[in-house]
């Protein structure tokens, strides 16, 4: 299976339960990988053919801006759910991050893989 990834995006919005972190904007940071063939776009050098990795960085931010939670495992879903309809991605995985949210740690965060990888397995 062919991949199309981002790592490291850092963007900053809401997000937390406590009233102060509904008040504030924290960084956040994705790493995400999605199945793709990227064989269809490679053939002609088409880049309308594959999933325009710039364009996703710019709506994934909007998207989690556009949509404040509480929880970091809801965002993920959220973000998934957006991201596989908005650009029919068969299959992905999603890291998101929370930086320093926990004394002595580097980050926090969870990680969800959704969707049918393109060789038919399933995740």
């Amino acid at each position: 299976m062919d991949k199309v990834y981002i790592e490291g995006l850092t963007f900053q919005t809401t997000i937390g339960f406590y009233q102060w972190e509904k008040e504030i904007k924290q960084t956040l940071v994705v790493d995400l990988a999605m199945g793709w063939n990227t064989a269809i776009a490679a053939e002609n050098d088409e880049l309308d053919k594959t999933l325009d990795y710039a364009a996703i960085s710019e709506e994934l931010v909007k998207f989690a801006n556009d949509n404040p939670v509480d929880l970091i495992e809801t965002l993920a879903e959220r973000i998934a759910t957006f991201l596989m309809a908005q650009y029919h991605i068969p299959w992905l995985k999603l890291k998101l991050m929370k930086p320093n949210a926990v004394h002595n740690a580097t980050t926090v965060g969870v990680e969800i893989e959704r969707g049918q990888a393109i060789n038919g397995k399933s995740s």
